[in-house]
């Protein structure tokens, strides 16, 4: 071929013009789309290098973020179990942490505690046993773990100091759920924590490993789930394991929350060198700060996209949990949407497949525990985006997951294979604001190489695995909580939470009524727990927010000196928004033993307005009717049919519904909402 230069000056005019055409026909190509196209990206997949060991994704159902899923119809229930914990199905959760229940507010209410005494034991209250064993039926190789927030009060007996769970009793406690998981559900807890978000306690880590180990339990502890900021720091523990072989010994994972902060993950040197798993154990796809953001793909997918690859990447953490797994709990409540999904509405059976789930899915349905990260093929796009590259155990199938958000242009990337990586046909799945979780591609390499073009703003997964799939179940629409509604715990076996009843502290559960034959509801909690956050009255939540004009009832029936109280209006039960809060907001009637009773208005962060009060002449040992009635501005309240208080008041105008009490006993029937 002869040089430009041995080409007459004429040819070459023309010669240059058709490079130049083909230089501006290849631009317009890449514009398709209205998007340039990126200087290429070129990644070695070498089957023989080195990296971390992904441990896997899961979420945390704790802080009662479960609650109403258990009160879903069949079949909207098993179809969100599907949609969460199934393999090749939705998000196929690869861990699951359950709170140990203590009877106390952890978040958005209070999980019931299965040994309330050292001689009480029970496995079938509340929902997490449930759950773990739902999960385990979809998934038997899930990895369970278990944290508490709170505990019982005769964990600690020592009323001198301040409550804490750091003693021997709560060593036993932990022992003894994990021995019931095993032999009442026939399930393994691979991982327990000692206290969610509490400044760590060496003295009682190495205590609660002696139990287990005197148990001749496997569970292995995860150390300390701390938030940054406390203590000495999240990761502070690593230090201390540096220098404390019995300690490093003694903690199997170093867990930490929420590492990403401002933008920057915390992950120390010395996390890093004690050579421990290191785990992001509770996480959010909102940057570290700010509220919880909604799980759509537009939002939070997006986020948690990035979050799962950055974690690895800039923080060596080989697990993230998210939590919650599902946002089953009341809008009004603290932290909304921190689900991947969405189903808080069991009357209706509707539920949200939120972009979150899909997110999620773009790693575990590509990747299991056991995996191995390739660091060389591992890191960061020349435009917005990112990639982590894995092995599978046999050091022969392999996948890559790759996100490009927030960037503007696609981006060219080529691929080799090595170090007996397999190379057969290459399967392309991809995510953004067209697509979810689209099976898109099939690339077959050629010479262990193949290239790919990948759009912006989207996530992709690349794989030489097979077997994924996405779920197609659909749910009925959502409808509003049933008005009028009425409650008279004739249904709810004894010892069980009555349907849509959100207990936000204390436990109220169906007993054999006092005084009249039948059920009734009553607050069983004599002994104040040890709390993990605000600890505001016994009560539990139900109804509409946007309620606005009606009458709730109740029959009560005074067991000790505890007070009866009824609640309308309730416009927030938000307790992190007011941490001395004895109540919600919004408007309270509460009745004595002796007669005494007032009518209030709560407002977080201001003093309790007291809108009427007086003393009615009663019997303690009869059942007596309690109304609370909402009509525009008017508010009025009786007792057995005889009006107690006529007063106009507008600090609320909507809300919920609540029935409470003080720590004690106290019996509820005949619940009603209506016009």
């Amino acid at each position: 071929m002869r040089s430009e230069r041995e080409i007459p000056a004429e040819a070459r005019i023309i010669y240059q013009s058709a490079i130049r055409l083909i230089v501006l026909a290849v631009s317009v190509l890449s514009l398709r789309g209205g998007m340039a196209l990126a200087q290429q990206t070129h990644i070695v997949l070498d089957g023989h290098g080195k990296g971390r060991i992904f441990d896997g994704l899961g979420a945390a159902s704790a802080g009662a973020s479960s609650r109403l899923l258990i009160d879903y119809p069949e079949p909207q229930r098993s179809q969100i179990l599907d949609y969460l914990f199934k393999p090749g199905y939705g998000a196929a959760l690869q861990h699951l942490k359950v709170e140990i229940g203590a009877d106390v507010n952890s978040t958005d209410g209070s999980e019931p505690s299965h040994m309330r005494t050292p001689a009480d034991h029970s496995s079938t209250r509340g929902y997490e046993w449930w759950l773990m064993a739902e999960a385990h039926k979809r998934n038997p190789e899930i990895i369970l773990e278990i944290l508490p927030w709170g505990a019982p009060g005769w964990i600690d007996s020592d009323a001198t100091a301040k409550p804490t769970l750091y003693t021997a009793k709560m060593a036993t406690y932990m022992a003894d759920f994990i021995k019931t998981a095993m032999r009442d559900y026939g399930l393994d807890i691979a991982y327990a924590g000692p206290w969610n978000e509490k400044v760590h306690n060496i003295a009682y880590v190495k205590q609660l490993h002696g139990r287990l180990v005197e148990e001749h339990l496997t569970s292995r502890i995860v150390c300390c789930d701390e938030y940054p900021g406390q203590g000495a720091g999240q990761w502070s523990v690593a230090d201390e394991m540096l220098k404390d072989p019995e300690l490093a010994n003694d903690v199997a994972v170093i867990g930490g929350h929420y590492p990403l902060m401002k933008g920057k993950i915390t992950t120390t040197d010395a996390a890093r060198e004690t050579g421990k798993p290191l785990w992001s154990s509770e996480d959010q796809p909102n940057g570290g700060s700010g509220p919880f953001v909604s799980r759509d793909w537009a939002v939070g997918g997006k986020l948690l996209a990035h979050l799962y690859n950055q974690n690895y990447l800039e923080g060596s953490l080989t697990s993230t949990e998210i939590w919650s797994p599902i946002t089953s709990y009341y809008d009004n409540l603290a932290a909304p949407n921190s689900g991947l999904m969405y189903a808080n509405t069991p009357w209706s059976g509707n539920y949200d497949v939120q972009g979150a789930i899909w997110a999620t899915a773009h790693t575990t349905q590509f990747a299991q525990p056991g995996w191995q990260y390739l660091d060389s093929a591992s890191g960061n796009l020349p435009e917005k985006g990112s990639y982590v590259a894995l092995r599978s155990t046999d050091r022969r199938n392999w996948s890559v997951v790759l996100e490009t958000i927030g960037a503007l242009h696609k981006q060219a990337v080529s691929f080799q294979l090595a170090g007996d990586l397999a190379a057969t046909t290459v399967h392309i799945w991809e995510t953004n604001n067209s697509r979810t979780f689209e099976h898109v591609d099939d690339v077959k390499p050629v010479k262990n190489t193949f290239e790919y073009t990948f759009d912006a703003d989207s996530l992709y997964s690349l794989t030489t695995t097979t077997g994924q799939g996405k779920g197609t179940a659909q749910p009925p629409p959502a409808v509003p909580f049933p008005f009028p509604y009425a409650d008279n715990f004739e249904t709810t076996p004894l010892l069980h939470t009555p349907k849509y009843l959100s207990d936000q502290d204390g436990a109220f559960e169906v007993r054999t009524c006092t005084g009249r034959a039948g059920s009734c509801l009553e607050q069983v909690i004599t002994k104040l727990p040890i709390p993990w956050g605000p600890l505001p009255d016994p009560f539990t939540l139900a109804g509409n927010s946007d309620w606005t004009d009606y009458a709730v009832s109740a029959d009560v029936r005074f067991l000790t000196e505890a007070p009866a109280t009824m609640m309308g209006r309730i416009d927030s039960s938000d307790v992190f928004k007011d941490s001395h809060a004895r109540w919600p907001s919004g408007y309270v009637l509460r009745l004595s033993p002796n007669g005494a009773w007032e009518l209030l208005s709560e407002e977080y962060k201001k003093p309790v307005v007291t809108l009427a009060s007086g003393t009615a002449k009663i019997d303690r040992k009869q059942w007596h009717h309690l109304d609370l009635s909402f009509h525009g501005k008017q508010i009025d309240a009786s007792l057995d049919g005889a009006s107690l208080a006529s007063v106009e008041n507008e600090a609320h105008k909507h809300g919920m519904i609540a029935l409470g009490t003080e720590w004690d006993l106290i019996q509820f029937d005949n619940l009603r909402v209506a016009p």
